[in-house]
């Protein structure tokens, strides 16, 4: 499986679904995204990259268009 990473910024609302079916956002600040086969993307953050989120590809292709998701490279 081929996987590529980019350095990524959030800069406005990216949400996933968390526990107990409520939803979250990233934070804004900078991430890692890595495309994970051909449908979907791993959204990592924090400090020591501790957290992530998997979410199919046309959430993030959304999120960018939007302006709330920037590749940085």
């Amino acid at each position: 499986m081929d996987i590529t990473t980019h350095c990524a910024r959030i800069t406005g609302p990216v949400t996933y679904p968390a526990g107990g079916g409520c939803m979250l956002n990233i934070p804004i600040g900078p991430c890692l995204v890595e495309r994970v086969g051909n449908q979907s993307i791993d959204v990592i953050w924090g400090t020591q990259g501790q957290s992530s989120v998997v979410l199919p590809i046309e959430e993030i292709e959304a999120a960018q268009v939007q302006g709330h998701l920037v590749l940085l490279d």
